[in-house]
């Protein structure tokens, strides 16, 4: 049902324009923050009883799943499933909770919080399932007002939306081929949470000798004062495994000034945050500030006039890295007109590269191999 309905609103994608976690750096200003930021103070009891990922309902996709969105492909995909897959997936998705009733959503909300998070997974993990069994935890993610402001009730959401997803992560470990290889994805809150998961359960440990790739997407990293406590590099070719990729996509002229905040917070050893030092992987290439043509693009995803499905269209667009940017180059496809303010295409950073992101991580698990 969820395949058939894929992109299926303009809806969704235009309250995942206000959801976008960009507005933590106030582009949305005073307004939005006082019709948006969650009523009264951090509870955690609101958000209702923690998970637990023993059991196969605390997870939007695993393995063993049926209907499981994970395992959507493109109407005309015509890849094949591999004969063996021993990779595995962990993949954390982005806001899907839209209310202000609370400043974490409960475990298990429906509705359009489920359709939007079933979603994302069908739309953005799903460029793995070539390559590797996904994994897919829900979480009690901190309500997209959390974003707007920073405030001890918004960390204290976003801390309790971590540890369900440290814990998450635990399980998964304790459940997949202990040595199996692992790729780590997530998008804007979901990478927000990969980035702290990286630093506090990979770096260092036995674990980060597992990691094909981490694709932290949507969410600023700076190479020198954030990519170190990280514990594994930027990935710097198509072919180099054990590394990261992170990119933000925008369309040429390009407005971030959600920069100048992000300057003005100190990064994870403590050092100075600044936009040009942000990392930028062109998903295309594969490289660190990287430039692609399109036709090198393996394929986006676009859907069809009824908004029901989607196919894969190769050669679609092209994109350079530019100040911490990934900028697109060409003519965007028409994927939904709710990009966002500054030509943000925040909604689109998998999207866009969904082929291309599948390829990457074929290269990457093979080099890992050797």
């Amino acid at each position: 049902m969820y395949a058939r309905r894929f992109l299926g609103c303009v809806f969704i994608l235009t309250l995942l324009a206000v959801a976008s976690a960009f507005a933590i750096y106030q582009w949305g200003g005073r307004v939005l923050v006082e019709q948006a930021v969650p009523k009264g103070h951090f509870e955690p009891a609101k958000a209702g009883g923690g998970p637990d990922y023993d059991q196969a309902a605390s997870w939007v996709a695993r393995p063993d799943m049926p209907d499981n969105p994970a395992e959507w492909r493109p109407a005309n995909d015509d890849h094949v499933d591999p004969t063996t897959i021993n990779a595995r997936v962990f993949y954390i998705h982005p806001t899907t909770y839209l209310e202000r009733d609370r400043w974490n959503a409960p475990l298990f909300v429906g509705g359009d919080t489920e359709f939007r998070t079933r979603i994302f997974v069908q739309s953005q993990a799903s460029a793995f399932n070539q390559n590797a069994r996904i994994w897919a935890p829900r979480y009690r993610q901190a309500a997209f007002g959390a974003f707007l402001l920073k405030s001890e009730d918004a960390q204290k959401a976003l801390d309790l939306a971590y540890a369900d997803v440290a814990a998450a992560f635990d399980e998964f470990l304790r459940q997949v081929p202990k040595k199996s290889p692992i790729i780590l994805a997530g998008h804007s809150q979901g990478a927000l949470h990969l980035e702290r998961l990286l630093r506090e359960k990979v770096a260092g440990t036995p674990v980060a000798k597992r990691v094909v790739a981490a694709y932290v997407v949507g969410w600023p990293i700076s190479v020198k004062s954030d990519l170190p406590a990280l514990g594994l590099p930027a990935c710097a070719s198509p072919d180099q495994a054990g590394c990261i990729l992170s990119w933000m996509t925008f369309a040429d002229p390009p407005n971030a000034d959600f920069f100048h905040d992000w300057e003005k917070t100190k990064g994870l050893n403590g050092g100075e945050r600044r936009r040009e030092e942000a990392l930028c992987t062109n998903p295309i290439s594969g490289t660190s500030d990287g430039m692609a043509p399109p036709q090198d693009n393996a394929g986006t995803l676009i859907p069809t006039a009824d908004m029901r499905s989607a196919t894969l269209q190769a050669g679609a667009i092209g994109a350079h890295c530019e100040k911490g940017l990934l900028i697109l180059d060409g003519a965007a496809p028409q994927l939904g007109s709710y990009v966002l303010p500054g030509n943000n295409y925040h909604v689109y950073d998998y999207a866009l590269f969904w082929g291309s992101i599948r390829r990457d991580a074929e290269r990457r698990l093979a080099a890992w191999h050797r």
